[in-house]
Formats: structure tokens, sequence, C-alpha cells
């Protein structure tokens, strides 16, 4: 992904690409949910499910992609999608106010740990000077992993069935989106013959079809916790697309950062399971 939003961004801006990528995954996910068993049912919804969904919307597709897009046209490809990876120790973060979990000491460590990766990454290795590449970039680019971790925290909090839900907030994401587009251009670009394929790609592939495969991996799998550590190949084969798709020579900062980062979610993985397990041996 981080290889196609980098190719779409040479040839559309980053909020007329969010706009129709969100289009396309409400496409998708429409007909998904068409010839799925339990689509969704507009006129059973109540007020409370299209409030929550207003406000998942809001979060995830508009604020996360928007945010993120634009840190892809600051950033290399490689920065941008290493530093976006710092959702999870976000989430860890978020979980104190949000949900009123005490941090553990092995979280705190984990935290310094990933955000030590960051530091890497986002100075390109220089620790004398601490300049940090593109200050702006940056911030989005992580910025983004923290408007990521509070759509999980509300999605994790919402019981209703995922697919039909998914499309729900990315409709009321578009619209967001739609509302920002009039207000900021005045007008809706139709994407060149460079930037279709593109934008088709992320809306079907970034923002739909995956959420669908993803939940049925969970599904059918008999121990999640192997399939949810597949996750972290995916930044390394990604920079590998992008050393080739993209033509980005990968920084060796860029490789150790992302270890780091890794390292502190994969600590932090291990605090919760042991304190996961604690729990169930009291009860």
């Amino acid at each position: 992904m981080s290889s196609a939003f980098k190719l779409t961004l040479r040839h559309i801006s980053f909020d007329q690409m969010l706009f129709w990528a969100s289009l396309f995954g409400i496409i998708a996910l429409g007909i998904i949910n068409i010839i799925s068993k339990n689509r969704i049912k507009l006129k059973k919804l109540s007020r409370k499910d299209y409030l929550s969904s207003a406000v998942m919307g809001l979060f995830n597709p508009f604020l996360y992609y928007i945010v993120l897009f634009k840190a892809y046209e600051l950033l290399e490809a490689q920065i941008a999608g290493t530093l976006n990876y710092f959702w999870p120790i976000a989430l860890v973060l978020l979980s104190i106010p949000f949900l009123g979990q005490r941090i553990k000491t092995m979280s705190i460590i984990a935290i310094f740990i990933s955000f030590i990766g960051l530091v890497v990454i986002s100075t390109q290795g220089d620790f004398q000077q601490l300049k940090i590449i593109n200050p702006l970039g940056v911030i989005l680019a992580v910025g983004s992993a923290f408007f990521w971790a509070i759509y999980w925290i509300l999605n994790m909090k919402d019981k209703r069935e995922e697919t039909g839900k998914i499309l729900l907030n990315l409709c009321f994401g578009f619209v967001y989106i739609l509302i920002y587009i009039l207000l900021v251009h005045r007008n809706i670009e139709i994407p060149s013959s460079k930037a279709f394929p593109g934008v088709i790609y992320i809306g079907l592939f970034e923002m739909s079809i995956t959420f669908v495969v993803w939940l049925k991996a969970l599904q059918y799998s008999s121990d999640t916790a192997k399939v949810s550590n597949l996750v972290y190949l995916s930044p390394f084969i990604a920079l590998f697309i992008i050393r080739y798709a993209v033509g980005e020579q990968i920084h060796l900062t860029t490789v150790i950062g992302l270890a780091i980062i890794i390292t502190g979610i994969v600590v932090q993985q291990i605090s919760s399971q042991k304190q996961t397990k604690k729990i169930n041996e009291t009860a």
C-alpha cells in the first residue's frame, strides 16, 4: 500500500486521492454487503448505530487517511509507512485515558524502545544534531497512528457486525471528505488515466476488501495470535516493494528503526499476554 500511495500521489493530490479511493471502497463493500448473509439493514439500525458510525467515520477514513496521505506526500514512502507503524504503541498510550487501563513497567519499556525507533527513522540516524528530516511530515505520520488507535478503541467498544459497520463508517467518512473537498478546492477533480488505477486499487485493497479478508482469516484461524503475528512481516515486505516499485533507495536507518519499533511492539504484546494469563489463572 505504501508503494500504491506514493505512485498514485505523483498524479493526484492527497485529498482528491482519498475522495476517489473512498468512493471505490464504498462500492466494493456495498457489493460484498449485498451478497453477504448478514447484510446491513439500514431500517433496523438505531439512532445510536448511526451516531457511532458518524463518530468512527470521522476518525477513519477521514482524519486518519487525510493526515496519512499528506504525510506520504511530504515524506518518502519508506519513512511515512514505517512511522505509521507506531499505532500499536499509540493504542497503549490512549488506552490509559479512554479505557482506564493502568500502564505496566513493561509497557513503559516498550514505548521507550519504539520511541527510539521513531527517532532513528525521523532523524535518519543524525543523533548529534537531532535534525528531523521533515518535521511536518513526521508529525503527520505519527499523528495518523494516534487517529488509527482512537478508531481501534471505538471499534472495540462497538459490537455490531463488522462488514456492515465498516461500510456505514466509510459512508459517513466519505461525506466528511466530500465537504472538505468542496470547502478547500471548490471542485472535484476527475483522476487522470495514470491516477485512476491507483485510486481504484487503494479503494479496493486498503479500504474495503482487505478488511473482510482479515476478518475471515481471524474467524477461520484456531490461533488468532499466530495469524496476528504475521502482520510483522508486512512492513519488511513493503520496504522490498518500495525499493523496486517506487524506486526509493532503502536507508539502513529505516530498516534499523523499523526493527526497533517492532521490538517495542513485541515487548508490549508479551506483557499483555502475561497479564491476560494471570487474569485467567486468577479467575
